[in-house]
This record gives C-alpha cells, structure tokens and sequence, in this order.
C-alpha cells in the first residue's frame, strides 16, 4: 500500500502504490489511515493523489505544520514533477497546457478554451518505446485530474488510464516522482523512482531516468 520515504520531525513522506485510495472506502482504509493507524499518530493532509497514480505524498503530523506546507503549495513554493508514459507522439515535445477545467461525464474533467482560473502544465517528453513517449509533468496548479486531462487533451492520454481514453495497461503510468520544498529555513528534496509497471521498469526507462535524476535542474523555459 505504501512505503516510508522519510519520517521527518514535522511531517512524512511515502510512497503511495498505485489503485490504493488516499481516502477510507467502505470500511476499507485508505492509505492516510492506515499510515496513522500503523504509526499511532495523528496525520494532516497536504496534498492528494488520485486512486491509480502512485507516488510520492506528504503527510503534516502537527496542524502548524499542516497550515505552513498547505501554505507553501498554495504559493507553488512546493516543487512537484511527475512521470507518465503515453502511447502516440503530441504535435511538440515540450511546452505547455493551460486553461480552465470544468466538470465532464463520468466523473471526468474537460479543459476548456478560458484562462480565468486555469490548470497549468509544463512538459518535456521523451522517446521510451516504438509508439510510446515517457513525459516529464510539472504541475503549476493543483485541479483536480489536472495531468490526466493535461495529456487527454494533447490527444496522447496516459498509459491504462482508462477514463480519459489511455489504451488498456497493467497499470496507470502516472507517477509523482520528486518534491522539493524549503520548510523553515531548510530545503528538502525527495525522490521516488516507480517500481510497478512493465513499462516504467524496462530497461530503456532505467536508462532515461538517469538523466532525470535532478528534474529541477532542468532548463524549465518561463511561461510566456
């Protein structure tokens, strides 16, 4: 369900698998509440992950430290990137997805062709396999399916995302790859390479992420 990355003094970070709930569902306990549960201590929520993405979260253990990290991504002082693979190749390798999101069917998300409250999505893609791309997310916003939707509308929906249209996997291939953040005075820096997944354990995966081990140094271009 989980693995502990770091148990810091003021919050934690693990590694959430994929198809496990953030939240409790019919009496079944989600990740948040079975990490309290087998570490006997109360959690805050920072941030969320959608069921089928696996990855890194962040957890406060007190409620000032809840209000000073919910502060910092409400800034975006609170670096995220993300791993996704997706079959078919976008019109260009790297640049932006921006624009409102609105309510769809079945759950889903649409992005829209406004920008007065939007989802912003910065990418750099690589090539993984024959017909298939791995993608490099940096999320400026927190919308919800806000990645998801972001590669849907580029018309390359991610890997067994079966709500947006993404070809039939052994898994999702989204992935919450590395945080950083500075906490009182201290920067933090956090990594979680995916374990799960044929495609994001091949060999040609194990070779490209070599050259993603520190994604923000990357030459990310402004927004223009």
């Amino acid at each position: 369900m989980y693995r502990i990355i770091a148990n810091e003094v003021d919050f934690l970070v693990i590694s959430k698998s994929a198809d496990v709930h953030f939240h409790s569902q019919s009496g079944s306990a989600g990740v948040m509440a079975q990490l309290a549960l087998d570490l006997n201590i109360k959690l805050y929520s920072v941030h969320r992950l959608d069921t089928p993405t696996s990855g890194l979260l962040l957890f406060a253990k007190t409620s000032e430290a809840a209000a000073e990290l919910t502060r910092l991504l409400g800034a975006h002082q609170v670096q995220k990137y993300y791993l996704a693979i997706a079959k078919g190749k976008p019109k260009k390798k790297q640049g932006w997805v921006i624009g409102d999101m609105g309510p769809s069917r079945r759950s889903m998300h649409k992005l829209l062709r406004t920008q007065n409250n939007p989802a912003v999505t910065q990418f750099f893609s690589y090539s993984l396999d024959e017909g298939l791309r791995l993608y490099l997310l940096k999320p400026h916003s927190g919308k919800t399916h806000q990645l998801r939707v972001a590669l849907a509308s580029l018309s390359v929906p991610i890997l067994g995302d079966k709500l947006y249209g993404g070809d039939i996997a052994d898994r999702t291939y989204l992935h919450a790859y590395f945080l950083s953040f500075n906490y009182l005075g201290q920067d933090y820096f956090y990594k979680d390479n995916p374990c799960s997944g044929d495609f994001f354990t091949c060999s040609t995966m194990q070779k490209l992420m070599q050259d993603l081990a520190e994604p923000d140094l990357l030459a990310w271009p402004n927004r223009k």
